[in-house]
């Protein structure tokens, strides 16, 4: 399926903000669409207390930054469209577009070289209505 030029922009929006933001600004507008423990998840982290520590200025461990700064590529396109509540039940659903995989784990545990293409190009499926 082909991609409409304001699918483009809006996941370069996505892009550019998700360099550019503070770590924890990112964090507090994940929080906002998706929650604390889903961030948590996605962070790598069990406890939603680092999520609160990160949005209040403290580092990010291991890959939980890079992890994070991806996952807003992929979550604010897909809030700029939907519900936060639709945007969380896309994350943890069974994706047909992910080979019936859930985008949530592809997020926390794939290399995400690998997974990120996929995750892109069922974000703008989901979007474009597919």
């Amino acid at each position: 399926m082909a991609t409409t030029t304001s699918q483009v922009r809006l996941g370069a929006r996505a892009h550019v903000d998700s360099t550019r933001l503070l770590f924890r600004d990112l964090v507090s507008r994940l929080v906002g669409i998706i929650g604390r423990k889903l961030t948590a998840y996605i962070g790598g982290v069990d406890d939603v207390r680092s999520v609160d520590r990160w949005m209040h200025g403290s580092t990010a461990y291991g890959e939980a930054e890079a992890r994070l700064r991806f996952a807003y590529q992929v979550i604010a396109p897909l809030a700029e469209h939907d519900a936060p509540t639709v945007v969380q039940s896309w994350l943890t659903g069974i994706n047909p577009q992910l080979n019936d995989r859930t985008p949530i784990r592809l997020l926390r545990e794939q290399d995400l070289e690998v997974a990120g293409p996929e995750l892109l190009a069922a974000v703008r499926a989901f979007i474009a209505g597919g």
